[in-house]
């Protein structure tokens, strides 16, 4: 691609959503992201590395209860959970950490709400990359934290998310209700550029359904906002408000179904390892000490 974000995104309507604080009361994950984030924990069973450290990449939007799961994969690594904000860091300990008191919980797995110190071996990034303000810079960063030979799992909305919706509002003449969300194949490509190597990619499709628009708008505030930069430029009233249900409710409604609203998300996981450095060829090379320690114990090439 050659821009590192989607041409609709508007970067400053991304940020204000990535600094926006949870709700102080009541603070869950939505639950198709949960739900994501369970389907990509079983994708973990054909992942032959057991991490001794990894890394839980702002769960309280990602998915708190992923936590538990990953914990149970990996009972005997080390977890760090790390959210932007001070204030998000606490309500993901709250919801996350078990009370300290009890003396079941004194042999658990370790877990630290902070950065880790060192590199670690996996980076679990769920429903987080197509709401970035720099996708690429995203993925740079991932890249930065994970130690050589670690692994990235992530997952993303795809192209075809809000299918329905999208007819809607192009039936109505109205500015899209999302930004373009970028396809697999892309941030394949992206990912190779940041330095990872062997991406793997693959998609699913998930429809919901809703008893009403009402519902349906609801659980669209939690999943994140409309950050196409084409958008509606100002608040609209009561009136539009009333013609939106009304439109989607017929439009989203399918022909012979039982009156429940459909719509679809496309979901993209990915994962990909951070390779080995390879020392570059030149007349004057500068390395670090841990780099050279990589190097020195790497098989050399044609070896028995």
């Amino acid at each position: 691609m050659s821009t590192s974000r989607p041409p609709t995104l508007d970067a400053n309507a991304a940020a204000r959503w990535d600094a926006l604080l949870p709700p102080q009361s009541g603070a869950e994950s939505p639950w198709l992201h949960e739900e994501v984030a369970r389907r990509m924990e079983d994708r973990l069973q054909w992942m032959t590395m057991k991490p001794a450290t990894w890394l839980h990449w702002e769960p309280l939007r990602g998915g708190v209860q992923a936590q538990a799961l990953l914990e149970r994969r990996y009972p005997h690594s080390e977890c760090f959970v790390l959210e932007a904000q001070v204030e998000r860091a606490r309500t993901a300990s709250k919801l996350i950490a078990k009370p300290w008191w009890n003396v079941k919980h004194w042999t658990g797995p370790k877990r630290r709400f902070e950065a880790p110190p060192a590199p670690v071996q996996m980076l679990w990034a769920n429903m987080a990359l197509h709401m970035a303000p720099d996708p690429q810079a995203l993925i740079v960063q991932w890249h930065s934290l994970l130690a050589s030979d670690g692994f990235l799992m992530f997952s993303c909305l795809g192209p075809d998310t809000l299918g329905q919706l999208r007819r809607v509002y192009a039936q109505q003449g109205w500015p899209l209700p999302s930004h373009d969300f970028t396809d697999m194949h892309d941030w394949g490509d992206m990912l190779v550029g940041a330095g990872f190597a062997e991406p793997v990619m693959d998609m699913e499709r998930i429809t919901l359904s809703y008893s009403t628009p009402e519902v349906l708008l609801d659980e669209l505030r939690q999943l994140g906002r409309n950050l196409n930069i084409h958008r509606f430029p100002g608040l609209r009233g009561r009136a539009w408000k009333a013609r939106w249900l009304d439109e989607v409710r017929t439009g989203l409604t399918p022909v012979g179904g039982d009156d429940r609203l459909s719509l679809t998300f496309e979901v993209v996981y990915g994962h990909a390892f951070k390779p080995k450095p390879r020392l570059a060829v030149a007349p004057q090379t500068s390395i670090s000490l841990e780099e050279m320690r990589t190097a020195l114990r790497q098989p050399r090439s044609g070896a028995a």
